[in-house]
């Protein structure tokens, strides 16, 4: 026998689909200067929200001073229309507490992603990032890794001893947030990717590889390789004090 459906089948939008419409929004954060060899310098991931011009990273990543005598400064970097392309930025904002930057860009205007819910993640969902693992080694060919939700943990463990407290983690003990872990390994240079749901595309947290290990894993003598990520609602918060 034969059963009819009285409704077409439709499939759902693959990852390879996703990452395609994701890219162009993604970008590298570094440091330009015209007489530096290398010129450009990247140090992070970013990627475009609100009216495409702004740009969302880690403040780890972004330098604390720039050699203005030699022209340094802030950018971004991107491939469009077949062309690899430096755009100078402007540090708008920083949550040193959620580990967020907030840029913006003139020149140009990316198409920006969508941010989704972090209260639907659970554990066990399947999401991917999209981001420059290696700095410049790989140039400007974003890499995307993908692996489940193992975890949404603290982002601070307490120490059994105040002396293993680094003061920069002491105001994380007294206000810890839940961040999501995961099985997918991330890079340096993977900070302030968007961790994103393969089929809809939307963000629901941004990779962080350094602030939040220092704080998971300061008992450890070597990093782990597991990685973390800021839940969205902080980068919604965060656009929002802003007024943006």
């Amino acid at each position: 026998m034969v059963l009819l459906c009285s409704k077409p089948l439709y499939a759902e939008p693959s990852l390879a689909d996703t990452v395609a419409k994701n890219k162009p929004s993604i970008v590298a954060i570094g440091t330009y200067m015209p007489k530096r060899n290398p010129r450009s310098i990247f140090m992070a991931t970013g990627f475009a929200v609100g009216d495409g011009r702004l740009i969302i990273t880690n403040a780890h990543a972004i330098p604390e001073t720039l050699d203005i005598e030699h022209l340094e400064q802030l950018a971004i970097f991107y491939h469009k229309d077949n062309v690899d392309k430096v755009v100078i930025a402007t540090e708008l904002a920083t949550d040193k507490d959620h580990d967020l930057a907030l840029l913006k860009i003139n020149d140009d205007r990316l198409p920006a992603l969508s941010l989704g819910s972090a209260t639907s993640v659970r554990e066990g969902q399947l999401y991917a990032f999209t981001g420059f693992p290696i700095g410049m080694v790989l140039g400007l060919s974003p890499v995307t890794h993908r692996g489940i939700i193992s975890a949404i943990t603290p982002n601070i463990i307490p120490l059994s001893h105040s002396t293993q407290i680094k003061q920069a983690q002491f105001k994380r003990l007294q206000e810890p947030y839940s961040v999501f872990q995961l099985d997918a390994t991330a890079y340096p240079g993977n900070s302030g990717s968007p961790l994103y749901h393969p089929e809809t595309g939307q963000v629901i947290g941004v990779i962080n590889k350094v602030f939040v290990q220092e704080s998971k894993e300061s008992a450890l003598t070597k990093p782990s390789g597991i990685s973390y990520a800021i839940p969205i609602n902080y980068v919604e918060s965060f656009l929002k004090t802003k007024g943006y």
